[in-house]
């Protein structure tokens, strides 16, 4: 920490304020390790109303904003002006109290930058946590970056890497992008992004090996990813009933499972090859539905000719090949 808030607040700001205005500011912003208090809270204390309490609140702000011409004050706001210009203009509120302070006087520096002046502070909205910035531009340039970031995520459909014109204290602020386990950036909808349970870890898991797996080893990689560290272990058993009941995963063989966004068709043996035959939309001759069945299954070529010759669901036509057998 470059400086004594606590000098700077209570020995050159405060000292000479009349004791009413410095109670409530010091209530007001939790000056003194407390929380902050509200108006109603301190007019109760004192039996005045809560617009009593702002009055008051407002004149000693006014006395102490005359006296920050001080270099000591100048030299802190430069400090403050600085560390927001290096963040690219723009920093969450919670992060930028933390970071300057410290936790013990996190409250001092919210003091400080609100009697300022030349700070904004932007509310909490509904894509946005509050933050504060350099000027009144700050926040718009930022939610004109970030939308423009958001809609390439939603066009491409997967996590990146940030580009150039948006800095990681930018997504700090954005309610909607989060930074995921493998360093990229996504939507926060997105399970590879904000991975919730098992069945999200797995899918992570899969789509970063990009091949099918069984779940003995997919709960391996679970557990042994250093970008999933600080999830609960993940059990055997959990992960192959979790994977058998979710959608986004195909069992593909014994235990062997691959994602559904892969391409691989859901169902037994029998359904991947009524499958195979509608989509050709044509008959097809054995060796033909053998060679498409096993690029969806890891099954053995016997497998699929014992569940072609099922009369109830195939028949072969004059030339020998195969169809659907019509209900």
């Amino acid at each position: 920490m470059q400086f004594n808030y606590q000098t700077i607040c209570h020995g050159n700001l405060l000292k000479d304020l009349p004791g009413r205005q410095k109670d409530v500011i010091v209530r007001r912003f939790g000056l003194s390790g407390k929380e902050g208090e509200t108006l109603e809270s301190i007019g109760q204390g004192y039996g005045i109303t809560r617009e009593r309490v702002r009055q008051i609140e407002e004149d000693g702000m006014a006395k102490l904003r005359e006296k920050l011409d001080n270099p000591v004050f100048v030299s802190v706001f430069k400090y403050f002006e600085k560390y927001l210009r290096d963040c690219g203009s723009l920093k969450k509120e919670d992060l930028l109290f933390e970071q300057l302070g410290g936790k013990k006087f996190k409250n001092h520096v919210s003091f400080l930058l609100t009697l300022a002046n030349k700070f904004e502070r932007f509310g909490e909205t509904e894509n946005f946590y509050a933050s504060w910035g350099i000027n009144k531009g700050s926040l718009e340039f930022v939610q004109k970056a970030i939308s423009t970031f958001t809609s390439a995520l939603q066009k491409e459909k997967r996590s990146m890497p940030l580009p150039s014109a948006v800095l990681a204290s930018h997504i700090e602020v954005s309610k909607d992008i989060l930074r995921g386990p493998e360093g990229l950036y996504g939507l926060k909808e997105w399970p590879e992004i904000n991975p919730r349970g098992v069945k999200d870890k797995a899918y992570i898991v899969l789509k970063n090996k990009k091949n099918p797996l069984h779940f003995t080893e997919i709960a391996s990689l679970v557990n042994s990813s250093p970008s999933l560290k600080g999830f609960r272990p993940a059990n055997l058993q959990t992960v192959h009933n979790e994977l058998i009941k979710d959608e986004r995963f195909v069992l593909v063989g014994r235990g062997m499972y691959a994602l559904k966004e892969w391409g691989y068709q859901p169902g037994i043996v029998r359904e991947v090859i009524s499958h195979v035959i509608a989509q050709a939309n044509a008959p097809l001759a054995k060796e033909e539905i053998v060679e498409k069945v096993m690029g969806q299954r890891m099954v053995k070529a016997n497998t699929i000719l014992l569940n072609l010759q099922n009369k109830n669901y195939f028949v072969k036509n004059s030339e020998g090949k195969y169809i659907i057998r019509e209900a």
